[in-house]
């Protein structure tokens, strides 16, 4: 399989190359050259598989023999639980698996590896967690200072290792993710520092999510009887329900693919209005989906535009340029054949946690809450839905203790209150975090 760019100004690349680039060096996203397709017979022989056997490396350190169990809630509803990784949450899934492919690459190619990149919550504990300790990679990550929530920062703070760094901005994470961007379309400092990407605009991180769609419809497809299936999914960046489209576009019979946001609900505006353009941010009680720029909304457009890279630059320039994007009401029509999308409020998310455990006596995180209100605004009739759970409770205490429910924290997450914290705090400036970079990199 090679790899080419949305952009288009990027030679085609083998898996490893791909991985290695992250952003590709025209400033756009890799995909793969052609998507597979899986035939009905192939999904009838994956549909007894376990979740092992469909990826059986990487997932020792997984608190469950299902690894990424499905949970029945009612007749129409069942919840795919993400949050038995190292870090309870969902990217130890692909990230687990990352890190030792990185650090196989690193000893293959007798090459140093540092990664960097920024985080909303997760990725950055999950991705520390994957690399640490490990010889010949060095990880650095930027998080928004007092943006996350308390289990969060500590999952990644108390970690004290030599090859790892955290640096609290004072911003938001899309000056975090910015920084990142920036730095990775520097060819010359990303080729001098052996820069390697650990978000999702490394594809690795799609392609790994992908598995587990077809896990959770093959699941539900053992009781759906005759019922289509949906999938909602909490989405900030855009990237893990990008792999549901993949998943759908190599020929998993999703009926409905909803995509669950907060009140930074840029991707609601655009399936509802065709118009893709960022606005005002706002902190919710869903701390890892407060973003407005989503990184992997480009690998969509690509497809949405017919794989056509120059259309892709420009839609992208004027992104840049316009501070938007639209799109014509006959191609709405078309998004909307693709995705159903909810922002939910903080207040219907508070309203959700609270309802779930008193009638089916299941804790929701708040982003899981985002995902249950996403279903019971479009499941239909003769539909059931997964919703994905992207997150344990615990790692958003703050929320759940608002609607009087306290919960018992798992010892792992219990014991990080006990340690010390190592952390820089740093303003959102481009030049001092280049700075805190190259004294890490020596």
């Amino acid at each position: 399989m090679r790899y080419i760019s949305t952009r288009g100004r990027v030679e085609a690349k083998g898996f490893i190359d791909t991985v290695l680039m992250g952003l590709a060096d025209d400033g756009g996203l890799m995909v793969p050259e052609q998507i597979p397709t899986v035939s009905a017979a192939t999904l009838e022989q994956w549909a007894t598989l376990s979740y092992r056997e469909l990826v059986e490396r990487s997932y020792a350190s997984f608190r469950h023999p299902e690894v990424t169990p499905v949970k029945k809630i009612n007749d129409s509803l069942s919840i795919l639980e993400l949050f038995h990784g190292p870090t309870f949450a969902f990217k130890d899934v692909a990230l687990q698996f990352m890190g030792e492919f990185y650090s196989y690459v690193s000893k293959k190619q007798n090459e140093i590896i540092h990664i960097l990149g920024a985080t909303s919550g997760d990725t950055g504990a999950a991705a520390i967690q994957g690399v640490r300790g490990k010889e010949g990679i060095k990880i650095c990550i930027l998080h928004p200072h007092q943006k996350v929530s308390k289990v969060q920062e500590l999952q990644m703070t108390t970690v004290d290792d030599e090859n790892v760094l955290n640096l609290s901005v004072k911003g938001n994470f899309d000056d975090c993710q910015k920084v990142i961007k920036d730095l990775f379309a520097d060819l010359d400092f990303k080729a001098k520092h052996h820069l390697r990407a650990i978000n999702s605009i490394n594809f690795v991180r799609i392609l790994a999510q992908t598995v587990y769609y077809f896990y959770a419809y093959f699941r539900a497809q053992e009781s759906a009887g005759t019922k289509k299936i949906n999938i909602s999914v909490p989405s900030g960046n855009f990237g893990n329900i990008f792999s549901g489209f993949l998943a759908k576009k190599m020929g998993l019979p999703i009926h409905k693919l909803i995509i669950a946001t907060n009140e930074n609900n840029i991707l609601e505006r655009f399936v509802k209005t065709g118009e893709y353009k960022p606005g005002d941010f706002k902190s919710t009680y869903s701390p890892s989906m407060d973003i407005q720029v989503a990184s992997n909304f480009e690998r969509y457009l690509y497809y949405f535009l017919g794989e056509d890279a120059a259309k892709v630059s420009e839609y992208m320039n004027n992104l840049k340029t316009e501070g938007r994007i639209v799109i014509s009401a006959e191609d709405l029509k078309r998004v909307q054949q693709d995705f159903e999308a909810l922002g939910a409020s903080n207040e219907q998310c508070l309203e959700l946690i609270k309802k779930y455990k008193a009638e089916y006596d299941y804790l929701l995180d708040p982003h899981t809450a985002c995902g249950i209100a996403a279903y019971e605004a479009y499941n239909g009739a003769d539909e059931v839905c997964v919703t994905f759970a992207t997150a344990h409770p615990a790692k958003f205490d703050e929320a759940i203790r608002l609607v009087d429910i306290k919960q018992e924290f798992p010892a792992q997450i219990e014991q990080l209150f006990s340690k010390s914290q190592h952390q820089q705090v740093v303003e959102h400036d481009e030049a001092e975090i280049v700075r805190q970079l190259e004294a890490f990199y020596v």
